[in-house]
């Protein structure tokens, strides 16, 4: 059995460069495998991602543990017994450590607050998310992030010692799973006490900035999505741009585009309200054209183009007002598909829908009073069928 791979992250999280030696290397697959006697790239593990970097020339494209020995998956090859120098992505490690301890803050004032726990914890390239078991409203949230933001400029140490289970028993500290062996507890003074496996910033000032950007309900609880140091930057970078942009179209100062967009809200809704007015002039004026230019005036047939998805149905309504016993319309869409309602307030229409269904290709259904559905067919195939269709009703009416 290979001997554990001793940790310099946890002496220090800082450490961007170390010199070790190659104690194995083997392949899996595509990809290769070192493992080395010490290192400091921190392998996947406590909601955060292994560390990237270079051994030698060879990258290092993601670091795991296994039994205490830490592999470091290579895109080549290292000789075993050799003396390599190792050099950390740091600026993605210092980013990964700034989102860690933010979260570490935040999950303690929550505990603190509401006495929740953090039931899940995922730090991704982009964000970081928080799922706690419980309500916390934007108005809760904006306090916590306050408090948190305290804690940051204040420039607290953050602090990390290894405990058995004898002497853990006698620290009071958050965990969000059963550890085995050695608990390595961080503690930032004052804000939080957590068992935590990952490197962290040792001074809360490194943190820069907190910022909670997202809120959704979740399982019961809710998901935050938190942001810290650069990452908060470029949020807010991103969307101050996105308010200029705003501004400008509205033509209106950055601290008055709400008012901005209720006035532009309003004009819409009261051009909507004229539209709709408008398109429903439009559409009785078209019934009763329709209606008076229909030969039979029992059963109206429209072929129609350019209504909205809610108006075949109202056209349809409208032509048996003017008179129609019934009344069938079939819209063709800009994208070539053909809908139809037909309807009657006398007749049950179903077996007249049933006999279009069995000659032309399509679906549909409904009640006595009206069917609806869909249909492939040409407006000289549907007028052909209706013109059938009103024969045989006259027929019988005869």
């Amino acid at each position: 059995m290979m001997e554990k791979t001793k940790r310099l992250f946890e002496t220090d999280p800082y450490l961007k460069t170390f010199s070790a030696k190659v104690v194995s290397c083997r392949r899996e697959g595509e990809g290769w495998f070192l493992a080395l006697d010490q290192t400091a790239f921190f392998p996947e593990g406590g909601g955060q991602y292994g560390d990237i970097g270079w051994i030698d020339e060879a990258e290092v494209e993601d670091t795991q543990e296994s039994d205490g020995v830490i592999w470091h998956r290579m895109s080549a090859p290292v000789p075993v017994g050799r003396e390599v120098e190792g050099r950390l992505d740091f600026e993605k490690r210092f980013d990964r450590m700034q989102q860690h301890t933010g979260e570490h803050i935040f999950s303690g004032l929550v505990h603190r607050h509401f006495g929740y726990p953090n039931v899940g914890f995922h730090l991704g390239e982009k964000i970081c998310t928080m799922d706690f078991p419980g309500e916390i409203t934007w108005e809760e949230i904006e306090t916590l992030e306050e408090e948190a933001n305290e804690a940051i400029f204040r420039n607290l140490p953050v602090s990390a010692v290894h405990v058995d289970h004898r002497e853990a028993q006698q620290i009071s500290f958050r965990s969000k799973i059963e550890i085995e062996g050695r608990i390595r507890i961080v503690t930032v003074e004052g804000y939080d006490v957590c068992a935590c496996c990952a490197p962290h910033v040792a001074r809360t000032g490194d943190i820069g900035l907190l910022k909670i950007i997202d809120r959704v309900s979740y399982k019961g609880g809710v998901r935050l999505t938190v942001v810290c140091g650069r990452r908060a930057l470029l949020d807010y970078r991103g969307k101050d741009r996105e308010t200029k942009r705003v501004s400008a179209l509205l033509s209106a100062k950055g601290e008055e585009i709400s008012q901005a967009v209720q006035r532009k809200k309003e004009e819409l809704e009261e051009c909507r309200e004229v539209i709709r007015r408008l398109e429903q002039t439009l559409l009785e004026q078209k019934a009763k054209e329709i209606f008076c230019e229909a030969e039979e005036k029992q059963m109206v047939l429209a072929v129609v183009e350019g209504l909205s998805k809610e108006q075949p149905r109202g056209l349809m309504n409208l032509i048996l007002q003017e008179g129609a016993t019934c009344c069938g319309v079939f819209h063709f869409t800009k994208q070539g598909s053909c809908q139809y309602v037909i309807g009657s307030r006398m007749l049950d229409v179903r077996p007249m829908n049933l006999c279009l269904l069995q000659e032309l290709p399509g679906k549909g259904g409904g009640k006595k009073e009206m069917v609806q559905g869909s249909l492939t067919a040409s407006p000289e195939e549907i007028r052909a069928f209706w013109k059938r269709k009103a024969q045989e009703e006259h027929g019988r009416e005869s």
